[in-house]
């Protein structure tokens, strides 16, 4: 890969080339704002576990990079939340077939003590063959729930393949399990464990719970077709935390009509710790951030505010603290970017038919950057879900390739070196020509 000053050099071109960026990067340049941000929020924060310190660190940096932006009504917005803090994650076959895997604690994940447990592994070929075992026949002993997660070009699959993660911890518990140890959600090779958190059913205690790599969990499926016994000691020593402090920061770039309801584009700001979380969501803060500026550098008509939210990585909670504290503020429409910083390649809305007019003059913006404009199930996101949900909002979803993403998705190498800068630059002009066009709409941007 190209060295950091190549890599800022080469946005800056591939944004110089871009149908209509140049007047707007004398003004704000988009690259250099967006290849800086997550640059530096990667390097000087690091990881940004929801709850943590370094969270706190991140939305203080956050605010004073926002204010020096020229954004306007900073404010860090607490709450609180239930955190998950990681201890000693290790496990190994013993007896037959005795080595080490490569394993991590997911979210939320019960406890062993720092000896650990040994336990007999019984393999599950997929979530639905755990789904009819017996009440009680895991009892004393510790699951293992495999999966086939192939990649898409959209990421529907981590909807069902992900349900192995958020799923079937529970339903191994209700089956008396000791412990769970899955696949990894994820579409690589490498020997690196995918966390993510765990979605236990209400009143139920958390058993320990950790996803190996996939080449372990190749390891393990073999080893199961031999007929011969397996056993696991497992030891993770992670705690959960109540009352765990978080928040959000939101900035807004005025318009100049302030009485019409507000463009809001969202982020999350933690990520887990494995990584230092450039693509999950670095490179969307990085993305907001820098087409706000450009959208809103020649006076746009109406309010963008930028929400960089936190704790979404555990269950949502900054779109869900947003969504109560804005609940009567007017939102005109809501978009989010956390997909990772490959390049946009298709936009679907929710608009209803009588908003064909803008939905037309969007699509033909962003044509010429080869995205193309699809109807479809709008995701929205999860730090805009609440909001969306709350006032019926009009949405944009600006998908971006995802046939990669789940290759680097919570596991060590969501690192920087892996966002391509012309693909970054991109995103940023893609998120610049639709704020352009919502942000100067004078009457309703949309409707549903």
């Amino acid at each position: 890969m190209p060295a950091l000053s190549a890599r800022f050099s080469l946005a800056a071109a591939m944004l110089a080339i871009l149908p209509g960026a140049g007047a707007h990067a004398q003004q704000a340049p988009a690259a250099d704002v967006a290849w800086n941000l997550v640059q530096d929020l990667t390097t000087q924060i690091g990881p940004r576990p929801a709850g943590s310190p370094a969270e706190a660190r991140a939305r203080e940096w956050a605010a004073a990079r926002l204010k020096s932006l020229g954004f306007q009504n900073v404010a860090i917005e607490p709450f609180a939340m239930r955190a998950y803090r990681r201890g000693v994650d290790k496990a190994e076959l013993i007896g037959f077939a005795a080595q080490p895997l490569a394993i991590t604690a997911l979210g939320y994940s019960g406890a062993t003590s720092e000896a650990g447990i040994t336990a007999p592994l019984v393999y599950f070929p997929t979530l639905a063959a755990l789904e009819a075992a017996p009440a009680g026949s895991l009892a004393g002993k510790i699951a293992f729930i495999d999966h086939a997660m192939v990649p898409t070009q959209d990421g529907s699959g981590y909807g069902p393949y992900g349900d192995v993660r958020r799923k079937g911890p529970g339903l191994a518990q209700a089956r008396g399990a000791l412990g769970v140890v899955i696949r990894s959600v994820g579409t690589d090779k490498h020997r690196n464990p995918h966390t993510g958190v765990i979605s236990w059913p209400q009143g139920i205690k958390p058993i320990p719970a950790g996803a190996v790599s996939n080449p372990d969990a190749d390891q393990i499926a073999r080893l199961a077709t031999t007929g011969q016994p397996l056993r696991l000691h497992l030891t993770l020593t992670g705690q959960i935390i109540d009352n765990a402090p978080s928040g959000n920061v939101v900035a807004d770039l005025p318009g100049r009509d302030p009485s019409l309801p507000v463009v809001l584009v969202a982020c999350h700001l933690d990520s887990w710790d494995l990584g230092t979380g450039a693509i999950d969501d670095g490179a969307g803060c990085a993305i907001v951030t820098a087409a706000a500026l450009r959208a809103q550098a020649g006076g746009a008509l109406r309010t963008i505010r930028v929400l960089f939210a936190g704790s979404e990585e555990v269950g949502g909670f900054g779109g869900e603290a947003y969504a109560r504290k804005h609940a009567g503020e007017p939102h005109a429409l809501a978009m989010e970017s956390d997909f990772g910083a490959d390049r946009v390649w298709r936009m679907t809305t929710n608009f209803a038919p009588a908003a064909d007019a803008v939905k037309a003059r969007l699509a033909a913006a962003l044509n010429p950057l080869g995205i193309v404009a699809r109807d479809g199930t709008v995701e929205g996101g999860e730090d805009v879900g609440a909001i969306i949900a709350a006032q019926k909002l009009p949405v944009i979803d600006l998908n971006q390739d995802g046939t990669h993403y789940f290759d680097l998705h919570h596991t060590p190498d969501d690192t920087l070196d892996k966002i391509d800068p012309a693909a970054l630059a991109q995103n940023v002009e893609a998120w610049t020509r639709v704020l352009a066009i919502v942000a100067n709409q004078a009457g309703p941007i949309a409707a549903q």
